[in-house]
This record gives C-alpha cells, sequence and structure tokens, in this order.
C-alpha cells in the first residue's frame, strides 16, 4: 500500500482570524486527512486559546470539499459514547462521510481531572476504553442500543440515520499495549502511535524503529488472534514523538529518508504537526508546504 501524508492542526486559532485558512490550505496542499487534538487543554498550550474538536471539525467540513477529517485522538476522559456517537454521526453526516475517529484511552494529561475527577490508573483507563469502544461500535451501526456496563450504559439510545460511511465511520485506534492492540485488531479499520514515549528523551531513531517494529509485530499478533489479516488495517504514526522529533521537517531530504525507513516497516501514512510559531511545532512553513507537495512523490 502507497504512504498517505497527513496534517495535525492543533484548535488554537480563532476560525476566523486563521482558523478557516488552514483547514482550507490543507486541503490545497493534498493531505489526506486533516486531524485535530480531541483535548480541553493540552500541554504548553494550556493558557492559550484552544477550541473544542468536534465544533472546529464541524467548521472545517463545511469549508472543505475533499479532505478527510478526524480526530487524533478521542479519548473516554471526558466523552460518552453515547453523547459521542450523536456528535460524530452528525459530523459524518454535515462532512459528507469524510470523518476517521482516532480513539484512545487517554492519559493523564489535564483531561483527566478537568470534571473534577481524580485521573485514573493506567488499569482504569484500559478498562474503560475495553468498554467504551464496543458499545461506540455498536451505537454507531445499530438504530437502537441497550447496554449496562460497569462504566458505561445506554437505555434505547437511538441513533438513526446512522453514518454516511457504512456501517460506521472508520476507526483509527491508537495502541501499544496488549489490550488496546486487542481493540485494534477487532474494531479498527487503521491503528494509530507515536512511538515508544521512553525513547523520545535519550533513544535513538534506530531504536526507535525497532520499537515500532515490535509494535506493528504485536498488533499483527492481535489480529491473528482476531481472524484478520494485519495488512487490512491501516497503519498510522503521528510524527513529533520519536526520538527523531522535528528533524525529518528541516528539509525535504530529511522527511523522505524517515517516510521511507518507516514505509519500509508497514505504516501506511504519517501525520505532521501544522507549523505553529514559538512552539514545539514551530518548522519553517515554506519547507512544511513543499513536503506536503513533494515529500511522497519521492518514495516511488
Amino acid at each position: 500500500m502507497s504512504m498517505r501524508l497527513s496534517t495535525v492542526i492543533l484548535p488554537v486559532d480563532r476560525w476566523h482570524e486563521g482558523g478557516r485558512a488552514k483547514w482550507q490550505r490543507a486541503e490545497e496542499l493534498g493531505f489526506h486527512t486533516a486531524y485535530t487534538y480531541d483535548h480541553l487543554s493540552w500541554r504548553t498550550f494550556r493558557d492559550g486559546p484552544w477550541f473544542g474538536a468536534l465544533p472546529t471539525l464541524t467548521a472545517a467540513a463545511t469549508a472543505t470539499e475533499r479532505l478527510r477529517l478526524g480526530t487524533l485522538v478521542t479519548s473516554p476522559n471526558f466523552r460518552h459514547p453515547v453523547t459521542l456517537a450523536k456528535e460524530l454521526i452528525s459530523l459524518d453526516d454535515i462532512s459528507g462521510g469524510r470523518v476517521t475517529l482516532g480513539i484512545g484511552a487517554g492519559g493523564n494529561g489535564f483531561d483527566a481531572t478537568a470534571l473534577g475527577q481524580e485521573p485514573w490508573t493506567p488499569k482504569e483507563r484500559a478498562d474503560r476504553f475495553g468498554e467504551f469502544v464496543p458499545l461506540l461500535d455498536r451505537l454507531l451501526t445499530e438504530d437502537a442500543v441497550t447496554d449496562r456496563g460497569t462504566f458505561y450504559s445506554a437505555e434505547e439510545a437511538r441513533n438513526i440515520p446512522g453514518c454516511v460511511q457504512r456501517p460506521r465511520l472508520p476507526f483509527a485506534v491508537a495502541a501499544t499495549g496488549p489490550r488496546g492492540l486487542k481493540l485494534a485488531a477487532r474494531h479498527g479499520q487503521a491503528w494509530v502511535t507515536t512511538g515508544d514515549p521512553k525513547l523520545y528523551e535519550e533513544g535513538t531513531p534506530e531504536q526507535s524503529l525497532e520499537a515500532l517494529r515490535g509494535q506493528i509485530t504485536r498488533l499483527g499478533t492481535a489480529c491473528e488472534a482476531a481472524g484478520r489479516d494485519v495488512a487490512d488495517l491501516d497503519k498510522i504514526l503521528l510524527h513529533g514523538f520519536t526520538p527523531d522529533r522535528n528533524g525529518p521537517l528541516a528539509s525535504l531530504d530529511a522527511f523522505v529518508d524517515f517516510a521511507g525507513r518507516h514505509q519500509e516497516l508497514g505504516f501506511t501514512e504519517i501525520a505532521i504537526h501544522w507549523p505553529i510559531p514559538d512552539s514545539d511545532f514551530a518548522v519553517d512553513l515554506a519547507v512544511f508546504e513543499r513536503i506536503a507537495t513533494e515529500g511522497l512523490k519521492q518514495l516511488g
């Protein structure tokens, strides 16, 4: 499968002061998908502007025609499957079937405590994620759902007429552990990773490649157990969290080398962050746009 290039546009701009223009430019540049983060706030951007993911994607849907749109990623930290399903069906309809749901177990960031709860342990996050994804799958494919779980329940939840994309919009499941990979194998149309976070500070690009190779191997094992061919899943690398950091976006040649090495591992899509000055994503816009338009052509 040929490599695709996508982008992540953080929701930091007022829509009428640069927000709309970025999404429209992403379509003009030919990105496969433009994602945004589904957080209430995030890291160093906490004390600055930060808008909601699903309203932003809805606006982007009306401002574009071909560009796929998605979250990278939505999590149970402040979402409930019943309300999320209704919003996703609406967004899929407004976009004409151009939505991908990136979904993960969440972490210990600001989202974890914004509703006043104590942050969940890794086991609690995994437990909730294991219940969240199958219920959301049902809610997006069935007209009416009743289900009573330990964490999430639905009582005759109606979702007529369902998604434009059938049987539902695709899930891109972010996972590296065994339970998450099992969910990706059973419910995902794609799998998402950022690499091994333990290598970010002091690891090497070569160690990162080996870690990613191991993740893909474990994904294959999970798919085999689920009776699926791992080749049927798209494999998405969210760039910026490996030891390479922003190096691959420093030049066209650097990106081509980075993309080629990860394509050899089996990745089918790389998502790169739209440049934001004075941040971890501060890269040259002209180089970024050249990568968008020329980068994959050199992979063959």
